[in-house]
């Protein structure tokens, strides 16, 4: 295998040269069919799962369909992910709608918020400043932005995954606190959807089930989703290297994500986000050509010498919780007030 040493190469044609690689082997092809498979039966199951809810009625079981529904909510996020980097449209008009309906619509989240949102972290992930993914919040991603907090900053490693449980509600609240800045386009459209989707959920709820369970409904429903969401997102970056600004495109994208291995169960779960590297450096490749870019990007990496990191599920949040344990441990120990 050719090394650094053996055929020197400036930074800036890194990535140069592994593009070349990657549409040599047609990865960057549209996967028409894949997608037009997978939309139909995300779409089936969203319908399913209503259709269950109304079947089910005001009984107990219905908490069974609001933990279907939870999944198959965040499936819905991984489509509209997808829509948004233009793996299923080549063009915006019809990507923008489809990310529309799957949103705003299907799981009321401003799909014009949420993509302005991820396009800055995809532009800057892991980046203090500039990553709104890891800006300061209710949880800190480092021992800087640290300084000064409570409780919750102290001990956030532990709350962790009850805090994702008001992910599905924060969503929400930042789609209407975003369309009521004006900071969204289509807002017509988008507050027509997103209306749509809360009075038709709060009907359905209200209608069918008792007050009791349409309160554990809603609960249970909201925060499997959230929780579901937040699994899918937190293996990608936390606990990476935060970047100092110097790094050129490529070693910006791959030093500050984080793989994960497994097999097509992991594919299906995580929508392909598991192969976060890739999908940095090729954000518009569809997610099943992803499983095959993915050795030629690890062998490239090994050959200019860059660090590429791949681990399993678990392992992944474990490293996770324990960068956020280690955030909170100058508080902790009295060292930063709070």
């Amino acid at each position: 295998m050719t090394t650094t040493t053996e055929r020197p190469r400036a930074a800036g044609s890194d990535f140069a040269e592994l593009n070349r690689r990657i549409n040599a082997a047609g990865l960057m092809r549209r996967r028409p069919g894949h997608y037009a498979v997978r939309l139909s039966l995300v779409t089936l199951a969203l319908i399913a799962g209503w259709a269950a809810f109304l079947l089910v009625g005001a009984s107990w079981w219905t908490l069974a369909v609001a933990v279907f529904l939870a999944v198959v909510n965040a499936q819905v996020a991984l489509v509209a992910h997808d829509l948004a980097h233009r793996q299923v449209f080549r063009t915006n008009a019809p990507s923008a709608r489809a990310g529309l309906l799957a949103g705003n619509l299907a799981i009321g989240m401003s799909y014009g918020y949420w993509m302005d949102k991820h396009t800055k972290h995809h532009a800057n992930p892991n980046h203090d400043d500039l990553d709104p993914d890891v800006g300061p919040g209710v949880l800190v991603w480092s021992r800087e932005a640290a300084a000064g907090k409570g409780f919750l900053a102290r001990h956030q490693a532990w709350l962790f995954f009850p805090l994702l449980t008001l992910l599905g509600i924060s969503l929400k609240r930042d789609s209407v606190r975003a369309l009521l800045d004006k900071t969204v386009k289509r807002r017509r459209a988008e507050w027509a959807l997103l209306g749509a989707h809360f009075a038709g959920y709060a009907a359905a709820l209200l209608l069918v089930l008792t007050p009791a369970q349409a309160l554990a409904f809603l609960v249970v429903h909201q925060a499997l989703f959230g929780v579901y969401l937040g699994l899918t997102f937190a293996p990608n970056h936390k606990g990476m290297p935060h970047p100092d600004g110097t790094e050129d495109f490529f070693r910006k994208q791959v030093l500050t994500s984080r793989n994960v291995r497994g097999g097509w169960l992991t594919d299906v779960a995580l929508g392909g986000l598991n192969y976060q590297i890739e999908h940095h450096l090729f954000p518009a490749m569809p997610t099943p050509n992803l499983r095959k870019a993915q050795p030629l990007v690890r062998d490239y990496c090994a050959e200019i010498g860059v660090p590429y990191e791949m681990t399993g599920l678990v392992e992944s949040y474990r490293q996770a919780l324990r960068h956020l344990h280690d955030v909170g441990a100058d508080l902790r120990a009295g060292r930063a007030g709070g």
